[in-house]
């Protein structure tokens, strides 16, 4: 790639049309949907985010981190500790806190990591996020390895969100907030410094601009972000353990992001639903001559990501674009070819 922008920052507009359809569906979804699925789809948006903010960092500024996850679950954490256990503390001052929590990790281990570049900035994430799973794994006082147990829901004073339908409608709000902010961060200068920096950072810093600073800042509110995800997860689930952190959980946010679409945060927020009703889908496989398929989902979903990266690189919103965006161009041509033979009768 040679050029600053992705290939999918700029969609066609029938693509946006039918992301548009999917969000009035999203808003509508609690009216006709029993209790189970609200949850479900309240966990994809939760998920979503969480891909957002890794998008920042491997879409936008070229950097794959396999320690993201350690964000994640520290802000879940961060949670569990300030929640008192007879009565639910406000969501006012526990998400600043929790949010607040996963940025200066992000910044303590950012100002490390981003010093480094290509398959060693992946391993030191890797490492930084491995030690942080066994401080929580091995230490009785941060819960071990059972984790610990949020009892209520934050208050919100304004709305309920014991209410499950309260809280779907709160973290879609926040959903279409965090896409709103990070778009616009998009476009910005910092955004294009971001963008230049993944396609040649040595130019750019011929340029005087001063990457570490620029990674770093990019790097710690990725990690702010991410925290807001794990904050809504405990919130949600009402339980946390070190698994939130651990390697497995970087890993599928990295295959949320592919499946999805880099460059576009919507593509994220695709990939993290593909992601995860595949996972379901694939758990319930049956049993085939005494081969538990549902067993062994990671085979089905290694297997489509597989299929995918090979036939639609740039993701499933890729594919969108290009089925779209190729009817959207055939019937421009169409158009013109009708008004240059238009035109051609009328002089004749």
């Amino acid at each position: 790639m040679t050029l600053a922008a992705s290939r999918l920052e700029k969609l066609p507009r029938s693509v946006y049309v039918v992301l548009a359809l999917a969000l009035a569906a999203l808003a509508v979804f609690p009216f006709v949907a029993t209790d189970f699925y609200i949850q479900m789809v309240a966990r994809m948006m939760i998920l979503g985010i969480f891909a957002m903010s890794l998008d920042l960092l491997q879409g936008v500024t070229g950097l794959v981190s396999l320690g993201h996850a350690a964000y994640f679950g520290l802000a879940g954490y961060t949670l569990a500790f300030v929640m008192p256990q007879d009565h639910a503390a406000s969501l006012w001052w526990t998400l600043p806190v929790a949010v607040g929590a996963s940025a200066l990790a992000a910044l303590v281990i950012g100002f490390v990591v981003v010093r480094t570049q290509g398959i060693y900035f992946i391993m030191v994430t890797l490492a930084f996020a491995q030690m942080v799973f066994y401080l929580f794994f091995d230490n009785k006082v941060l819960g071990g390895s059972d984790g610990l147990y949020i009892n209520f829901k934050p208050d919100a004073g304004l709305f309920d969100l014991e209410d499950k339908r309260v809280f779907y409608w709160f973290t879609l709000a926040v959903l279409l907030l965090v896409y709103g902010f990070l778009r616009r961060l998009l476009f910005s200068p910092f955004g294009r410094a971001l963008a230049g920096i993944r396609v040649n950072e040595h130019r750019m810093r011929a340029m005087g601009f001063g990457t570490f600073g620029y990674k770093l800042s990019a790097f710690t509110l990725a990690g702010a972000l991410a925290g807001l995800a794990g904050y809504l997860w405990g919130a949600q689930t009402g339980f946390v353990n070190p698994e939130l952190m651990g390697f497995h959980m970087s890993a599928h946010a990295i295959m949320m992001v592919i499946l999805g679409g880099m460059g576009n945060f919507a593509g994220a927020v695709v990939g993290a639903f593909a992601f995860e009703y595949l996972l379901h889908l694939f758990k319930d496989l049956p049993t085939v001559g005494g081969f538990d398929a549902g067993k062994h989902w990671q085979l089905w979903m290694g297997l489509f990501i597989v299929l995918v990266v090979t036939f639609a690189p740039r993701g499933l919103l890729g594919a969108l674009d290009r089925l779209l965006g190729g009817f959207a161009s055939r019937q421009t041509r169409k158009n013109e070819n009708v008004e240059t033979g238009g035109e051609g009768l009328a002089h004749e």
